[in-house]
């Protein structure tokens, strides 16, 4: 029975199903994720890497918190399309209206867009390719606004299933960042 499930699972008819529909299909389904980051942004005009940890919540279908723990507190909040920068350390807040600053929207969209499922509004910001299976894939989005075009060269939003585990963005310039995400324990 194990080896009839097996073959049938590796059949080509069901690996031709999956593709970059069914991720956003299975992104879809997420309606709420906790989670924790490590982020490593490498800048040309740095010799060292600069390294920051902090917590991640996502609700659907928009709402995205990334509090930055370390090396200080910060919080961005995306919600109803404002996005809201908290640093408690400065006693700053800044609130931005996404449709007012189109690289920022377009940023803001190629993570909220995959989380969310949201192929449309992810293929109106992005070129969206996808390589790899279920079990391990990447979505490369490469930025088709010319603003957004010289500042970020492409995302790459690596997973499994409908688990996002690592963003990486590689700008224009040559910097780039890196975030590792983990699931926080039940």
């Amino acid at each position: 029975m194990a080896a009839l499930l097996a073959a049938a699972v590796s059949c080509p008819v069901f690996a031709a199903e999956w593709g970059v529909e069914q991720l956003m299909r299975e992104m879809a389904q997420v309606k709420s994720v906790r989670a924790k980051f490590a982020e490593r942004k490498q800048l040309a005009i740095l010799n060292a890497p600069l390294e920051s940890s902090g917590t991640l919540v996502y609700t659907a279908p928009g709402r995205l918190e990334k509090h930055t723990l370390a090396p200080r507190q910060e919080s961005l909040v995306l919600e109803r399309g404002r996005l809201i920068l908290e640093d408690p350390a400065r006693d700053r807040r800044r609130t931005f209206v996404l449709q007012e600053h189109p690289v920022l929207w377009a940023f803001v969209e190629g993570i909220r867009s995959t989380l969310a499922g949201d192929l449309v509004t992810l293929n109106r910001f992005y070129q969206v390719s996808l390589d790899g299976g279920e079990r391990r894939w990447r979505l490369t989005l490469k930025p088709r606004e010319p603003d957004m075009q010289e500042v970020v060269s492409e995302i790459r939003i690596g997973g499994s299933r409908n688990w996002i585990d690592t963003i990486e963005i590689i700008e224009v310039q040559g910097d780039r960042s890196l975030m590792t995400i983990t699931r926080d324990a039940p």
